[in-house]
């Protein structure tokens, strides 16, 4: 089973918890995730299995798509509902009004000041674990793109947004600012991944369908193998003796007439579909594997 598989991670899991179930139902310790989610968000959480965990370095760009409520009212120190009130709660009537004069500065290329309960490192250290100490904390607004940022429906005091957005991006933040900028604060109320990069909601399984697959012996139903990853990266099939050639860290060579000639990146497959190897380019039609699987 290397390959991956995109778990519809439920609402109160962990990352962490989704990648310790899929250890145990996959029976190995080769799994890691593509993308942090909080415990709070629900949707698409896509796992690297065995060794196609070797493949993560390239997904680190994926662009992700996410449905969340936001309520105004008051601000959190979480910056969702989790949290404790860092403003007086009140129950505004919020209509699209209010909000469109404020949604253009959160589109494009923004600073973004992560919430003081996130993964973001001060001195090495989480800022969750800092921010559970009651130790005050001030993190560095960091660039990030918000591709496209579309109100669903506004009912009283409650948003519903479609955002479109840069990995590192925090939804919560949007929440936050939104409600800043408005005055009267607000908070992310709930939050759905639909999709990160290539993975989708739709392929998505969850936790009771991966078990029940598990327990018929049948997970594999639920891998993407790993040939059929990064389909943006060009393939090059290689014959018997190639193949072995690029497992020792051989150079190959891809086709001139192949589409996406000039690619930074070609997958190395067998003629069984197998994924050997991404190479990266050397010198026109040449290139070196960075990844050996």
């Amino acid at each position: 089973m290397d390959g991956a598989v995109i778990v519809d991670k439920p609402e109160g899991w962990t990352s962490h918890d989704a990648v310790n179930k899929m250890r145990r139902l996959a029976k190995t310790k080769k799994v890691g995730h593509l993308g942090t989610l909080d415990p709070v968000a629900t949707g698409v959480l896509p796992l690297l299995l065995n060794r196609a965990t070797r493949l993560a370095q390239f997904f680190d760009r994926s662009e992700k798509l996410y449905e969340a409520t936001i309520r105004f009212g008051y601000s959190t120190d979480s910056y969702d509902r989790t949290g404790t009130p860092t403003s007086p709660v009140s129950n505004p009537q919020i209509s699209l009004d209010d909000l469109n004069p404020h949604l253009g500065k959160l589109r494009g290329t923004i600073l973004q000041t992560p919430p003081p309960f996130s993964a973001k490192k001060v001195g090495g250290v989480p800022a969750y674990r800092l921010a559970r100490r009651e130790v005050a904390v001030e993190l560095s607004p960091v660039e990030v793109t918000v591709f496209d940022l579309e109100v669903l429906w506004v009912k009283e005091n409650q948003v519903r947004i479609r955002a479109r957005c840069s990995p590192g991006t925090y939804v919560r933040s949007i929440a936050h600012d939104l409600g800043q900028a408005v005055g009267c604060g607000a908070h992310l109320d709930e939050l759905r991944r639909l999709a990160s990069g290539e993975f989708t909601l739709e392929r998505a399984r969850s936790i009771p369908e991966l078990e029940e697959l598990a327990s018929e012996d049948r997970l594999t139903e639920a891998v993407i193998p790993a040939g059929q990853l990064l389909p943006e990266f060009p393939a090059e099939y290689l014959d018997d003796v190639s193949v072995a050639h690029v497992r020792n860290g051989r150079d190959f060579q891809v086709s001139p007439f192949r589409a996406g000639k000039g690619a930074r990146y070609v997958k190395a497959v067998s003629r069984q579909g197998e994924l050997v190897a991404v190479g990266e380019v050397k010198l026109p039609n040449l290139y070196h594997p960075i990844v050996v699987l």
